[in-house]
């Protein structure tokens, strides 16, 4: 049986190898039974046998290594995901914002966008959409595209209403978006202060200076030594007294730069810092 794990061990390690060479992404460094899991979620999907078969096949056909890469990269997301962090956000973070000239905020992380529009919906009740920009990334260059279109699922919305109220929103969540029969698209005008691109928190690096950084569950799928590259980013990348969101099972306990942040909300893991 250790055996098997063991052979099972250097597969996976061999495998990932792979894709970091050849196509760039980089999974090495990734909670070791999450990346299992997911590995052979696509080896059964695909009725192969083997870690080192679907090898193969990822190394030889683009369109495998486009589906591992979605079974790879989980996107959980929703509008106004745990809509008690955006109700602390305006009311801790947002009388901050006011008092700056302009303001430049990252999801990391963003997959298809339903946090970003849900950030600039609450910046615009705040009076603070106008001076704002919004930097949305994430790896997949899948979900990138399909967040830049602001169309959701019309079935979602009865669950975002009650979301986007319980955070805090102040008008009719309809005002902001227009109904087909099975989708809804946001209007425009929330799409003009973002920014869309593909960037890996794993290999690239800062492209700006931030007032806030939104990651949220996002670093619970990296071992600890990518946890503490990804928040040495982070830390690179947020201005003096910029608020960092975690999500509700990550911490900044235990990271290098711990004693550089001061507690704005332990529960909702809101972070300011301050050295």
């Amino acid at each position: 049986m250790e055996e098997l794990e063991d052979r099972e061990k250097v597969e996976i390690q061999l495998l990932l190898e792979g894709i970091y060479r050849l196509y760039g992404y980089d999974f090495r460094n990734y909670a070791y039974n999450s990346i299992r899991r997911r590995i052979w979620h696509r080896i059964h999907a695909m009725k192969l046998k083997t870690i080192s078969a679907l090898q193969d096949k990822v190394l030889h056909d683009p369109e495998c290594m486009r589906l591992l890469m979605k079974d790879l990269m989980i996107h959980v997301t929703e509008m106004f995901r745990d809509p008690e962090l955006f109700l602390a956000f305006r009311r801790r973070v947002v009388p901050l914002l006011h008092t700056y000239p302009f303001i430049r905020i990252w999801h990391a992380g963003c997959s298809t966008g339903e946090e970003v529009f849900s950030m600039a919906v609450l910046l615009h009740e705040e009076g603070l959409y106008h001076k704002s920009r919004i930097y949305a990334t994430d790896a997949s260059e899948d979900v990138i595209n399909q967040a830049r279109t602001g169309t959701f699922p019309l079935r979602k919305m009865q669950d975002y209403t009650k979301n986007y109220l319980q955070a805090g929103g102040t008008g009719s969540f309809s005002q902001y978006y227009t109904a087909t029969e099975k989708s809804v698209t946001f209007h425009p005008f929330l799409k003009e202060n973002m920014v869309f691109a593909q960037h890996n928190l794993v290999t690239d690096r800062s492209f700006n200076e931030f007032h806030v950084i939104f990651c949220r569950n996002v670093l619970i799928y990296f071992n600890k030594e990518l946890q503490d590259q990804v928040h040495e980013l982070f830390y690179e990348s947020l201005t003096p007294f910029g608020v960092l969101a975690l999500g509700n099972r990550e911490s900044i306990n235990f990271t290098t730069h711990a004693e550089n942040y001061e507690v704005l909300d332990s529960r909702e893991k809101l972070y300011r810092k301050v050295k």
